[in-house]
This record gives structure tokens, C-alpha cells and sequence, in this order.
């Protein structure tokens, strides 16, 4: 069925007259005449074979629950049209729906008039209602392992249908790739799929999640301030596995909407499911720039977008592009605030067994191995020991009030060097985050995630070599050029240029640019 334009809207005669006797008579005599009927979804272009299967698709992969809806409203079989033409209309014209105000179609005799041309959804809402009307009747004499065996046949089938997205989602997948190999990418564009598919798979997220370090500092956050989060609608942006999202629920979360873009979304709705906070947990799949979501806004953004060196894999875009869509005046980003941290280097160990390593390989010099060996971030986990200056913050991220612009930054450094070094080996570069449990709340310049306190309820975790170890660990930028001996109290200064990669976004170039005494020196490592 092919989608038409929506008819301008009637004017008050044609208003007055719009359930005339013919008219009625036209809905009555409407038929299929056998043939195969085909309902388009309510806001995408999928096409079902019964009203039924629009609505289970609308409330898996759209988080439209339009039964709950319509019992909501308190919808008749006329409210319940007025509600699609209201939907098909707003979505034809690229806008979210507003469920906040009924009155807005409820009230609005024009949504009486089909927006799509024999919309055979509007035919079969009659057949729907009777037949809710049947198995409600049906249920009054079941006992209660019939009514547990009933409820368990409906979420059987809602997992049959997330089973079938997930198969339509591999094919789009592999008919992407055959376009690609065909040369059918858009010119100029950028190609991210890469990006959605290395978190398809168990391996990363097992791994995140064994990071107790990330996952017990959300956790403990949410439950511990259960006040924030009860009654509230939450968006969880880039969900994985939805951990996030049932902390959340657990938390007294009304509804959290869950977004994810890679297919791992699949296993997030089915962790849903076997937790039995499907009631609670939308799973929605797609880039939070172009899905629509079924609120118009949300009390509370909950995401993991942190990366190495903080900025590595630029997820934190989409988080904010969420913030400014769909985040309610007053409302709380979970986490409020990251600190990037710099620190000098000396570590003659590290640098004889990754660097120096190759000038004697079981006798034999391999030096060419050594190219390019320093233009590299390394990640890796450093003893504090390592570490040849204290760490100072150069670089504060709140994310109630940021800007993508900001994310592109050059910003100044001072280093004070602890003890006499033969030479600066490297810089090293980590991230802070920090929780509050008010957009007004300030974290202070001088906070350091390890030893932060917050009588409010905030919580915080460190990534750099004071704390536990995280899987973000620690960037390790090698300096090309010795320094000389440095001092006790000698002063490095200098400034930090952080900036996306030409060619992938994702990416991130680091610049340093540094000073001591009269010797200056400028280098450029890449975090890809």
C-alpha cells in the first residue's frame, strides 16, 4: 500500500457532515474483497498482514503501546481512528506525536477523514476491540496457571516478533554491504557501520560489564538515589545490553525508552523480557538522531559513551543531540560531568620492554619495528609510580550546558615535575566521570574523582592509575624527541588540541604542544 498525501483538512461543514448516513454506510461496505491486505506501519514503511502485527511491531521497535494508549484515553472505536489519522498525520509531516494533550485529536473531527488512502487499519479496529472484548470475557473463567500460561503465550509472541526484526535487521545488513561492494555509497558520506557492528557481539559487552569499576558506579548512583529516578521517564542513548535501563526500572522509573543502533538491541529486548521489565523498558533500534521516540520528552539521559582518552568513538554527539531534543527544562545527564587529566611521564621499565625491546630480539636487531611506534595512543595500565608529575585537569565537560563545538579544543596545561628525570618519556591522558544529583550542582576544579565526597548523594570513578583499573585504562602518548634531564619543580607548559580525524569522525587526534625552560617542542598521536 503506498503512502498518500494527507487531505487538507475539512472544513466545518464537511466537519458536521463527516458521520452522515452514507458515509456510515461506506465504512460498513468496505471490504478487502479477498485479497491479501497489507497495513503500513504507523511510523515507519513496514507492512503487515493484520492490524495486530502494526501493533506489536509499533510496540517493539517503536515503543507504541497503542493498546495501553487507547485504555489511557479512555478511547471509543471514533477516538481510536481519530488517534491513527492523528499519528499518520504528524509522522507524514516529520513530527513526533504529542500523546501529553488527547484534546489535540481527541476533540479534532478532522482526524476522522483517513490520511492514508483505504487504510485497511482503520477497517480492522472494530475486529480488534471485539476480539480483546472476547478473550477478557474468555479469562474470567481460567484458573490462575491458565491466565500465567495466557500472559505467557502474549510475550512469547512479542519475542517471535523481536526474533523476526532481528532477522529483517540482518537482511537490511547484508543488502547494505552488497550496495557497498557495488560502489552504491553515497559520495561524501561517511561509512560508521564498522562502528554499530564491533558492538553486535558478547565479547565487548562482556567486558564492559565485568568492569565493576563503570557498572557498579551506575548502578550504585541509580539505586542510591532511587528519589531521582522514581516516576521518571528515562532514556538510556547507546543501551547495549540494557543494564542501564533496568537499574533504571529497578529504580521506579516509569518508562525508560532504550536506543541502540547495532543489533545487540535484540538481546537488550530479550534481557527485557526474561526480567519481566518489558511493562517498563522500550527497545528501540536505530541512531537517536533519526528514530522517533514515543515521548516528546524525557525527565532523565542515562548513557555510557565514554571512550578512550574520553572522546574516542565521538558517541557522546549523539548523546547530546538527544539532550537538545528530547531532555525536559530541569532535567538530570547521567553522568553531569567529565574531567581529561594530563600527567608527565617517566617509567624506564615500560620503555624497555615496549620500545627498547626491539633493538635485541633474541639477538637479532629489529629497529625497523620502532616506525611509527610513537605516533600511536597506547592503551594501557600504568603503576602510579609511572607517573613523573601530578596529574592536572585541563579540560572540564559538563554535560547539561556543552556544545558539540566544544568536543573540537585547544586547552592550556602546567606540569610540575615531582623529582630529577633523565628525560620526559611520555604524556599520559585519562578521564573523571562525575554523577550529581542536580544539574546545579557543581563539581569543583580541583576535584579528583578518587577522592571526591559529595553530601548530596554524587558519586564519581577515576580511569587513571590512582584507581582500580578500568577496560578504558590509560592513553600513553610516547614523545618523539628526548628532553634532557628535567628537574624537581621544573614547570612543563603547554596546551592540548583534541579534534575528530579527517575521513572518520570516530577517530580522534590528540596535539600536544609543550615548553620547558627555553625548549619547545609539538607532536601529533592518533587515537584510532
Amino acid at each position: 500500500m503506498s503512502r498518500s498525501r494527507a487531505s487538507d483538512p475539512p472544513t466545518d461543514t464537511e466537519q458536521d457532515s463527516t458521520l452522515n448516513d452514507s458515509d456510515e454506510e461506506g465504512w460498513e461496505d468496505a471490504e478487502v474483497d479477498g485479497e491479501d491486505v497489507s497495513i503500513v506501519c504507523l511510523f515507519c514503511t513496514e507492512t503487515f498482514p493484520s492490524s495486530e502485527g502494526v501493533f506489536e511491531h509499533c510496540a517493539v521497535v517503536h515503543g507504541f503501546e497503542y493498546k495501553a494508549l487507547r485504555k489511557e484515553l479512555g478511547l471509543d472505536f471514533y477516538g481510536c481512528i481519530k488517534l491513527i489519522n492523528y499519528i499518520r498525520s504528524e509522522v507524514a509531516q516529520s513530527h513526533v506525536p504529542d500523546f501529553t494533550m488527547p484534546v489535540t485529536f481527541v476533540q479534532d473531527d478532522k482526524y476522522l477523514r483517513p490520511v492514508l488512502e483505504d487504510d485497511a487499519l482503520l477497517f480492522g479496529l472494530g475486529d480488534e476491540e471485539e476480539e480483546e472484548e472476547c478473550i477478557k470475557e474468555g479469562a474470567k473463567g481460567l484458573t490462575e496457571d491458565q491466565k500465567r500460561i495466557q500472559e505467557l503465550e502474549e510475550r512469547l509472541k512479542k519475542l517471535e516478533l523481536v526474533h523476526s526484526e532481528y532477522r529483517e535487521a540482518v537482511n537490511r545488513s547484508l543488502e547494505m554491504r552488497l550496495g557497498e561492494d557495488r560502489g552504491d555509497k553515497k559520495e561524501g558520506s561517511e561509512d560508521d557501520s564498522h562502528y554499530f557492528e564491533s558492538y553486535s557481539g558478547n565479547d565487548i559487552h562482556e567486558i564492559m560489564l565485568k568492569d565493576t569499576v563503570r557498572t557498579d558506579g551506575y548502578r550504585d548512583f541509580i539505586y542510591e538515589n532511587k528519589h531521582l529516578f522514581e516516576g521518571k521517564v528515562v532514556l538510556d542513548v547507546g543501551c547495549g545490553t540494557g543494564v542501564l535501563s533496568m537499574f533504571c526500572a529497578k529504580a521506579g522509573a516509569k518508562k525508560v525508552i532504550a536506543v541502540d543502533n547495532s543489533t545487540i538491541i535484540n538481546k537488550a529486548t530479550a534481557n527485557v523480557f526474561e526480567n519481566s521489565l518489558d511493562g517498563v523498558i522500550t527497545c528501540i533500534r536505530g541512531k537517536i538522531e533519526e528514530v522517533t521516540l514515543p515521548v516528546k520528552q524525557v525527565d532523565i539521559i542515562v548513557s555510557e559513551w565514554m571512550g578512550y582518552v574520553l572522546l574516542y568513538e565521538a558517541m557522546l554527539d549523539s548523546v547530546l543531540f538527544a539532550r537538545d531534543k528530547y531532555l525536559a527544562p530541569g532535567g538530570l545527564m547521567v553522568p553531569s560531568e567529565c574531567k581529561i587529566l594530563i600527567a608527565a611521564m617517566h617509567d624506564s621499565e615500560y620503555m624497555n620492554e615496549n620500545v627498547n625491546f626491539w633493538n635485541h630480539v633474541y639477538g637479532f636487531s629489529m629497529t625497523a619495528m620502532k616506525e611509527k611506534i610513537r605516533e600511536d595512543v597506547v592503551i594501557t595500565g600504568l603503576n602510579p609510580s609511572s607517573l613523573a608529575s601530578e596529574p592536572v585537569a585541563f579540560c572540564h565537560l559538563s554535560l547539561h550546558t556543552i556544545k558539540t563545538s566544544d568536543l573540537t579544543f585547544t586547552k592550556p596545561f602546567q606540569l610540575s615535575i615531582k623529582q630529577n628525570i633523565e628525560s620526559l618519556d611520555a604524556f599520559v591522558i585519562y578521564f573523571d566521570t562525575f554523577f550529581t544529583t542536580s544539574r546545579n550542582q557543581l563539581v569543583p576544579e580541583n576535584a579528583r574523582a578518587e577522592s571526591w565526597k559529595d553530601g548530596e548523594g554524587g558519586a564519581a570513578f577515576t580511569t587513571g592509575p590512582f584507581g582500580k583499573l578500568t577496560h578504558w585504562k590509560q592513553g600513553v602518548l610516547l614523545v618523539e624527541k628526548k628532553s634532557g634531564l628535567l628537574r624537581e619543580g621544573e614547570a612543563i607548559n603547554g596546551e592540548v588540541t583534541y579534534k575528530k580525524r579527517s575521513g572518520n569522525s570516530r577517530e580522534v587526534e590528540v596535539e600536544i604542544e609543550w615548553k620547558v625552560e627555553s625548549r619547545k617542542d609539538k607532536q601529533v598521536w592518533y587515537m584510532r
